[in-house]
């Protein structure tokens, strides 16, 4: 972060809330020229910090909207078994994000199906098929109170 100048650093903000915007919305927005704006953030993408750009769908108008969190256990922990199960589990369209994390569980997934018959024949089909799962131990959301992908700067 060092590297990021102010200007950087709103342009950030910026694309982190809305990715539509143009280059000339932000450069009205931060008070410098648009190809100022341009090149900026030609560079912020070359330096990876930003490492795409994407729309943020509605869930429930694609029907997607049961989420679950599912802890997993793996029986054995060497390299090449943490490296199989998450190269598998990436293949599965309807694992959002996949964790590796300390404590009790190895990975946590966040997955997304349009109810809980579509998250069993994932769960009886897809996930429970990997070898090496000792257990999984799912969490089904009932409300969002907060959901932001926009990190603070």
């Amino acid at each position: 972060m060092a590297d990021l100048d102010p200007t950087d650093r709103e342009i950030l903000k910026l694309l982190q809330r809305d990715a539509s915007l143009t280059n000339k919305e932000i450069s009205y927005k931060i008070h410098k020229s648009i190809a100022t704006v341009h090149e900026r953030i030609r560079r912020l993408k070359d330096q990876g910090y930003i490492k795409r750009i994407v729309a943020i769908l509605d869930e429930k108008k694609i029907n997607n909207s049961l989420i679950a969190f599912s802890h997993v256990l793996l029986n054995d922990h060497a390299a090449s078994t943490l490296n199989a199960f998450e190269q598998e589990v990436a293949k599965f369209p309807e694992v959002m994000e996949c964790f590796q994390m300390t404590g009790t569980f190895d990975f946590i997934l966040r997955i997304a199906s349009s109810d809980m018959d579509a998250y069993h024949k994932f769960y009886r089909n897809k996930l429970a098929t990997l070898p090496n799962i000792t257990t999984v131990q799912s969490f089904f959301v009932l409300s969002e109170t907060k959901s932001d992908t926009a990190y603070p700067l």
